[in-house]
């Protein structure tokens, strides 16, 4: 029986403001547990929330960045359920006057491009973070996160596989990125997601129950979770056990490397939402999207497109490049350093690369500042360094914040470009392989290869092969 997977997704992005949505508490993340805390975001009796303006602005920012339409009357509403990390027993969130209605995202597929629409979003309060303790028979509840603003950002069931659903979600943090309106941090759990998936015969029309998949934080984890709990429901389908797949909440454990059933999932009357009567109706004035409007900055679309028009680059270099704000921030900056274009976006997708995926860490926190790695690269270029020896300096300075100069110095590093030291090296080296000498006569140019490898050993990396090449080719010429 061949099957059409239905996935749409339900992505929370913490909102880049200093405060929190109703309080002046801090958002900043890392402090002491409940640290970050006051009697408003804590729920207490007798307090009153304030709506932080911030919020307004960055969600109307994100409404604008998505194609939204933005309702210039919204309000908030009680959302009520009990759980140990939500205080008050209720959350502050926006049932049916969101502050952005239906708009819509491109994607690039292997099909090609496809359009994502989005139903709404909304605006609304984080609850705190559970910490389980390992051989303990409780848990410890950290409130520091209560009342966080976050955008829920909700789609239509458009996404038909589960790269498709990574896809999609990469985008979104690039976009919400590149317009400053979350920082993204996944790690921290600034940006998480809940999916839903649901199968259905191909050809039929009406969708199927579908599943909840709650709270992922990182595109990996997304794919694997979708990717098994396609493979549960497909199962049960081939069974004819369609009455086993059941509307509920399921959470992904990483550990087993499948999803596991949580609790059944609420329709919108359970949570008996009702208008929140402690905050007015939100009026967003015609002067605040036109503002949004004007002072939006450049978002991936437009990269993009100045990139592979300005510097030279392939299409797949760009979409790698602008993929992160800040590792496109930091190749224009080299470029703007007086680096070369295609060189520092080599260095970029291979050795940068690979140093952030082994110290698994985000590219907004590379070690290395923009003028050194610029050094480094000018090094290269006016032959004062082999690239061999460079790529050593680098990984130096990724792990010590060395400036490269420094590095050769200690080293001892520098290249050797004086061809009279070149060529003593390379008598020496020729001598010592009269059979490279006579399978290069032979026409077996690679030989001269290995020669030039010998001289670069003798010569600790620091001679410069494109000259210790040209010194061998003569002196076998001239014999």
């Amino acid at each position: 029986m061949s099957y059409e997977t239905i996935i749409g997704l339900e992505i929370h992005a913490e909102l880049k403001t200093k405060t929190k949505i109703f309080c002046n508490c801090s958002t900043k993340f890392g402090a002491k547990p409940n640290e970050n805390t006051c009697p408003i975001c804590m729920g207490l009796p007798g307090t009153l929330p304030v709506l932080n303006e911030e919020v307004v602005h960055l969600a109307v920012k994100a409404g604008t960045a998505l194609n939204c339409k933005i309702n210039k009357l919204n309000k908030m509403d009680r959302k009520n359920y009990f759980y140990p990390d939500l205080p008050k027993a209720y959350q502050i969130s926006q049932f049916d006057l969101p502050i952005c209605g239906a708009g819509h995202v491109d994607i690039e597929t292997d099909d090609g491009k496809r359009i994502v629409r989005l139903n709404r979003i909304h605006i609304e309060e984080d609850a705190g973070k559970l910490v389980h303790m390992e051989y303990e028979p409780y848990s410890l509840i950290d409130y520091n996160r209560v009342g966080v603003p976050l955008i829920e950002i909700v789609t239509e069931p458009d996404m038909h596989s589960p790269q498709e659903a990574v896809t999609f979600f990469r985008t979104i943090k690039s976009i919400l990125e590149y317009g400053g309106i979350s920082d993204c941090r996944m790690e921290e759990g600034s940006l998480r997601c809940d999916a839903n998936i649901s199968l259905r015969k191909v050809g039929q029309q009406e969708l199927n129950t579908k599943v909840e998949m709650k709270n992922i934080s990182s595109f990996r984890e997304l794919q694997k979770a979708l990717e098994k709990e396609e493979k549960r429901q497909k199962e049960l389908y081939d069974y004819g056990e369609e009455f086993r797949i059941v509307q509920e909440t399921r959470r992904w454990d990483a550990g087993k490397g499948k999803t596991v059933s949580m609790r059944t999932k609420e329709d919108a009357n359970d949570y008996r939402y009702f208008p929140e009567p402690d905050i007015i109706p939100i009026v967003v004035k015609d002067s605040l999207i036109e503002s949004v409007i004007a002072d939006m900055p450049e978002l991936p679309v437009q990269r993009r497109e100045r990139f592979i028009n300005g510097y030279g680059l392939t299409e797949k270099e760009v979409d790698i490049l602008i993929s992160d704000k800040f590792l496109s921030e930091y190749y224009e900056g080299l470029v703007n350093l007086g680096a070369d274009k295609k060189s520092a976006c080599n260095w970029l997708l291979t050795d940068m690369f690979r140093l952030v995926k082994e110290k698994e860490i985000e590219f907004q926190d590379i070690p290395v500042k923009k003028e050194d790695m610029a050094s480094l690269l000018k090094m290269v270029e006016t032959k004062k360094l082999s690239v061999t020896a460079a790529k050593g300096v680098f990984e130096d300075m990724f792990n010590t914040g060395k400036h490269p100069e420094e590095i050769v110095k200690e080293k001892g590093l520098g290249q050797i470009s004086d061809s009279g030291a070149i060529e003593e090296i390379a008598v020496a080296v020729l001598e010592a392989n009269p059979q490279s000498i006579s399978d290069y006569k032979a026409g077996k140019t690679q030989a001269v290869g290995y020669l030039v490898g010998q001289v670069m050993k003798q010569s600790k990396g620091k001679a410069n092969p494109q000259m210790a090449r040209e010194i061998l080719e003569n002196k076998i010429k001239d014999m």
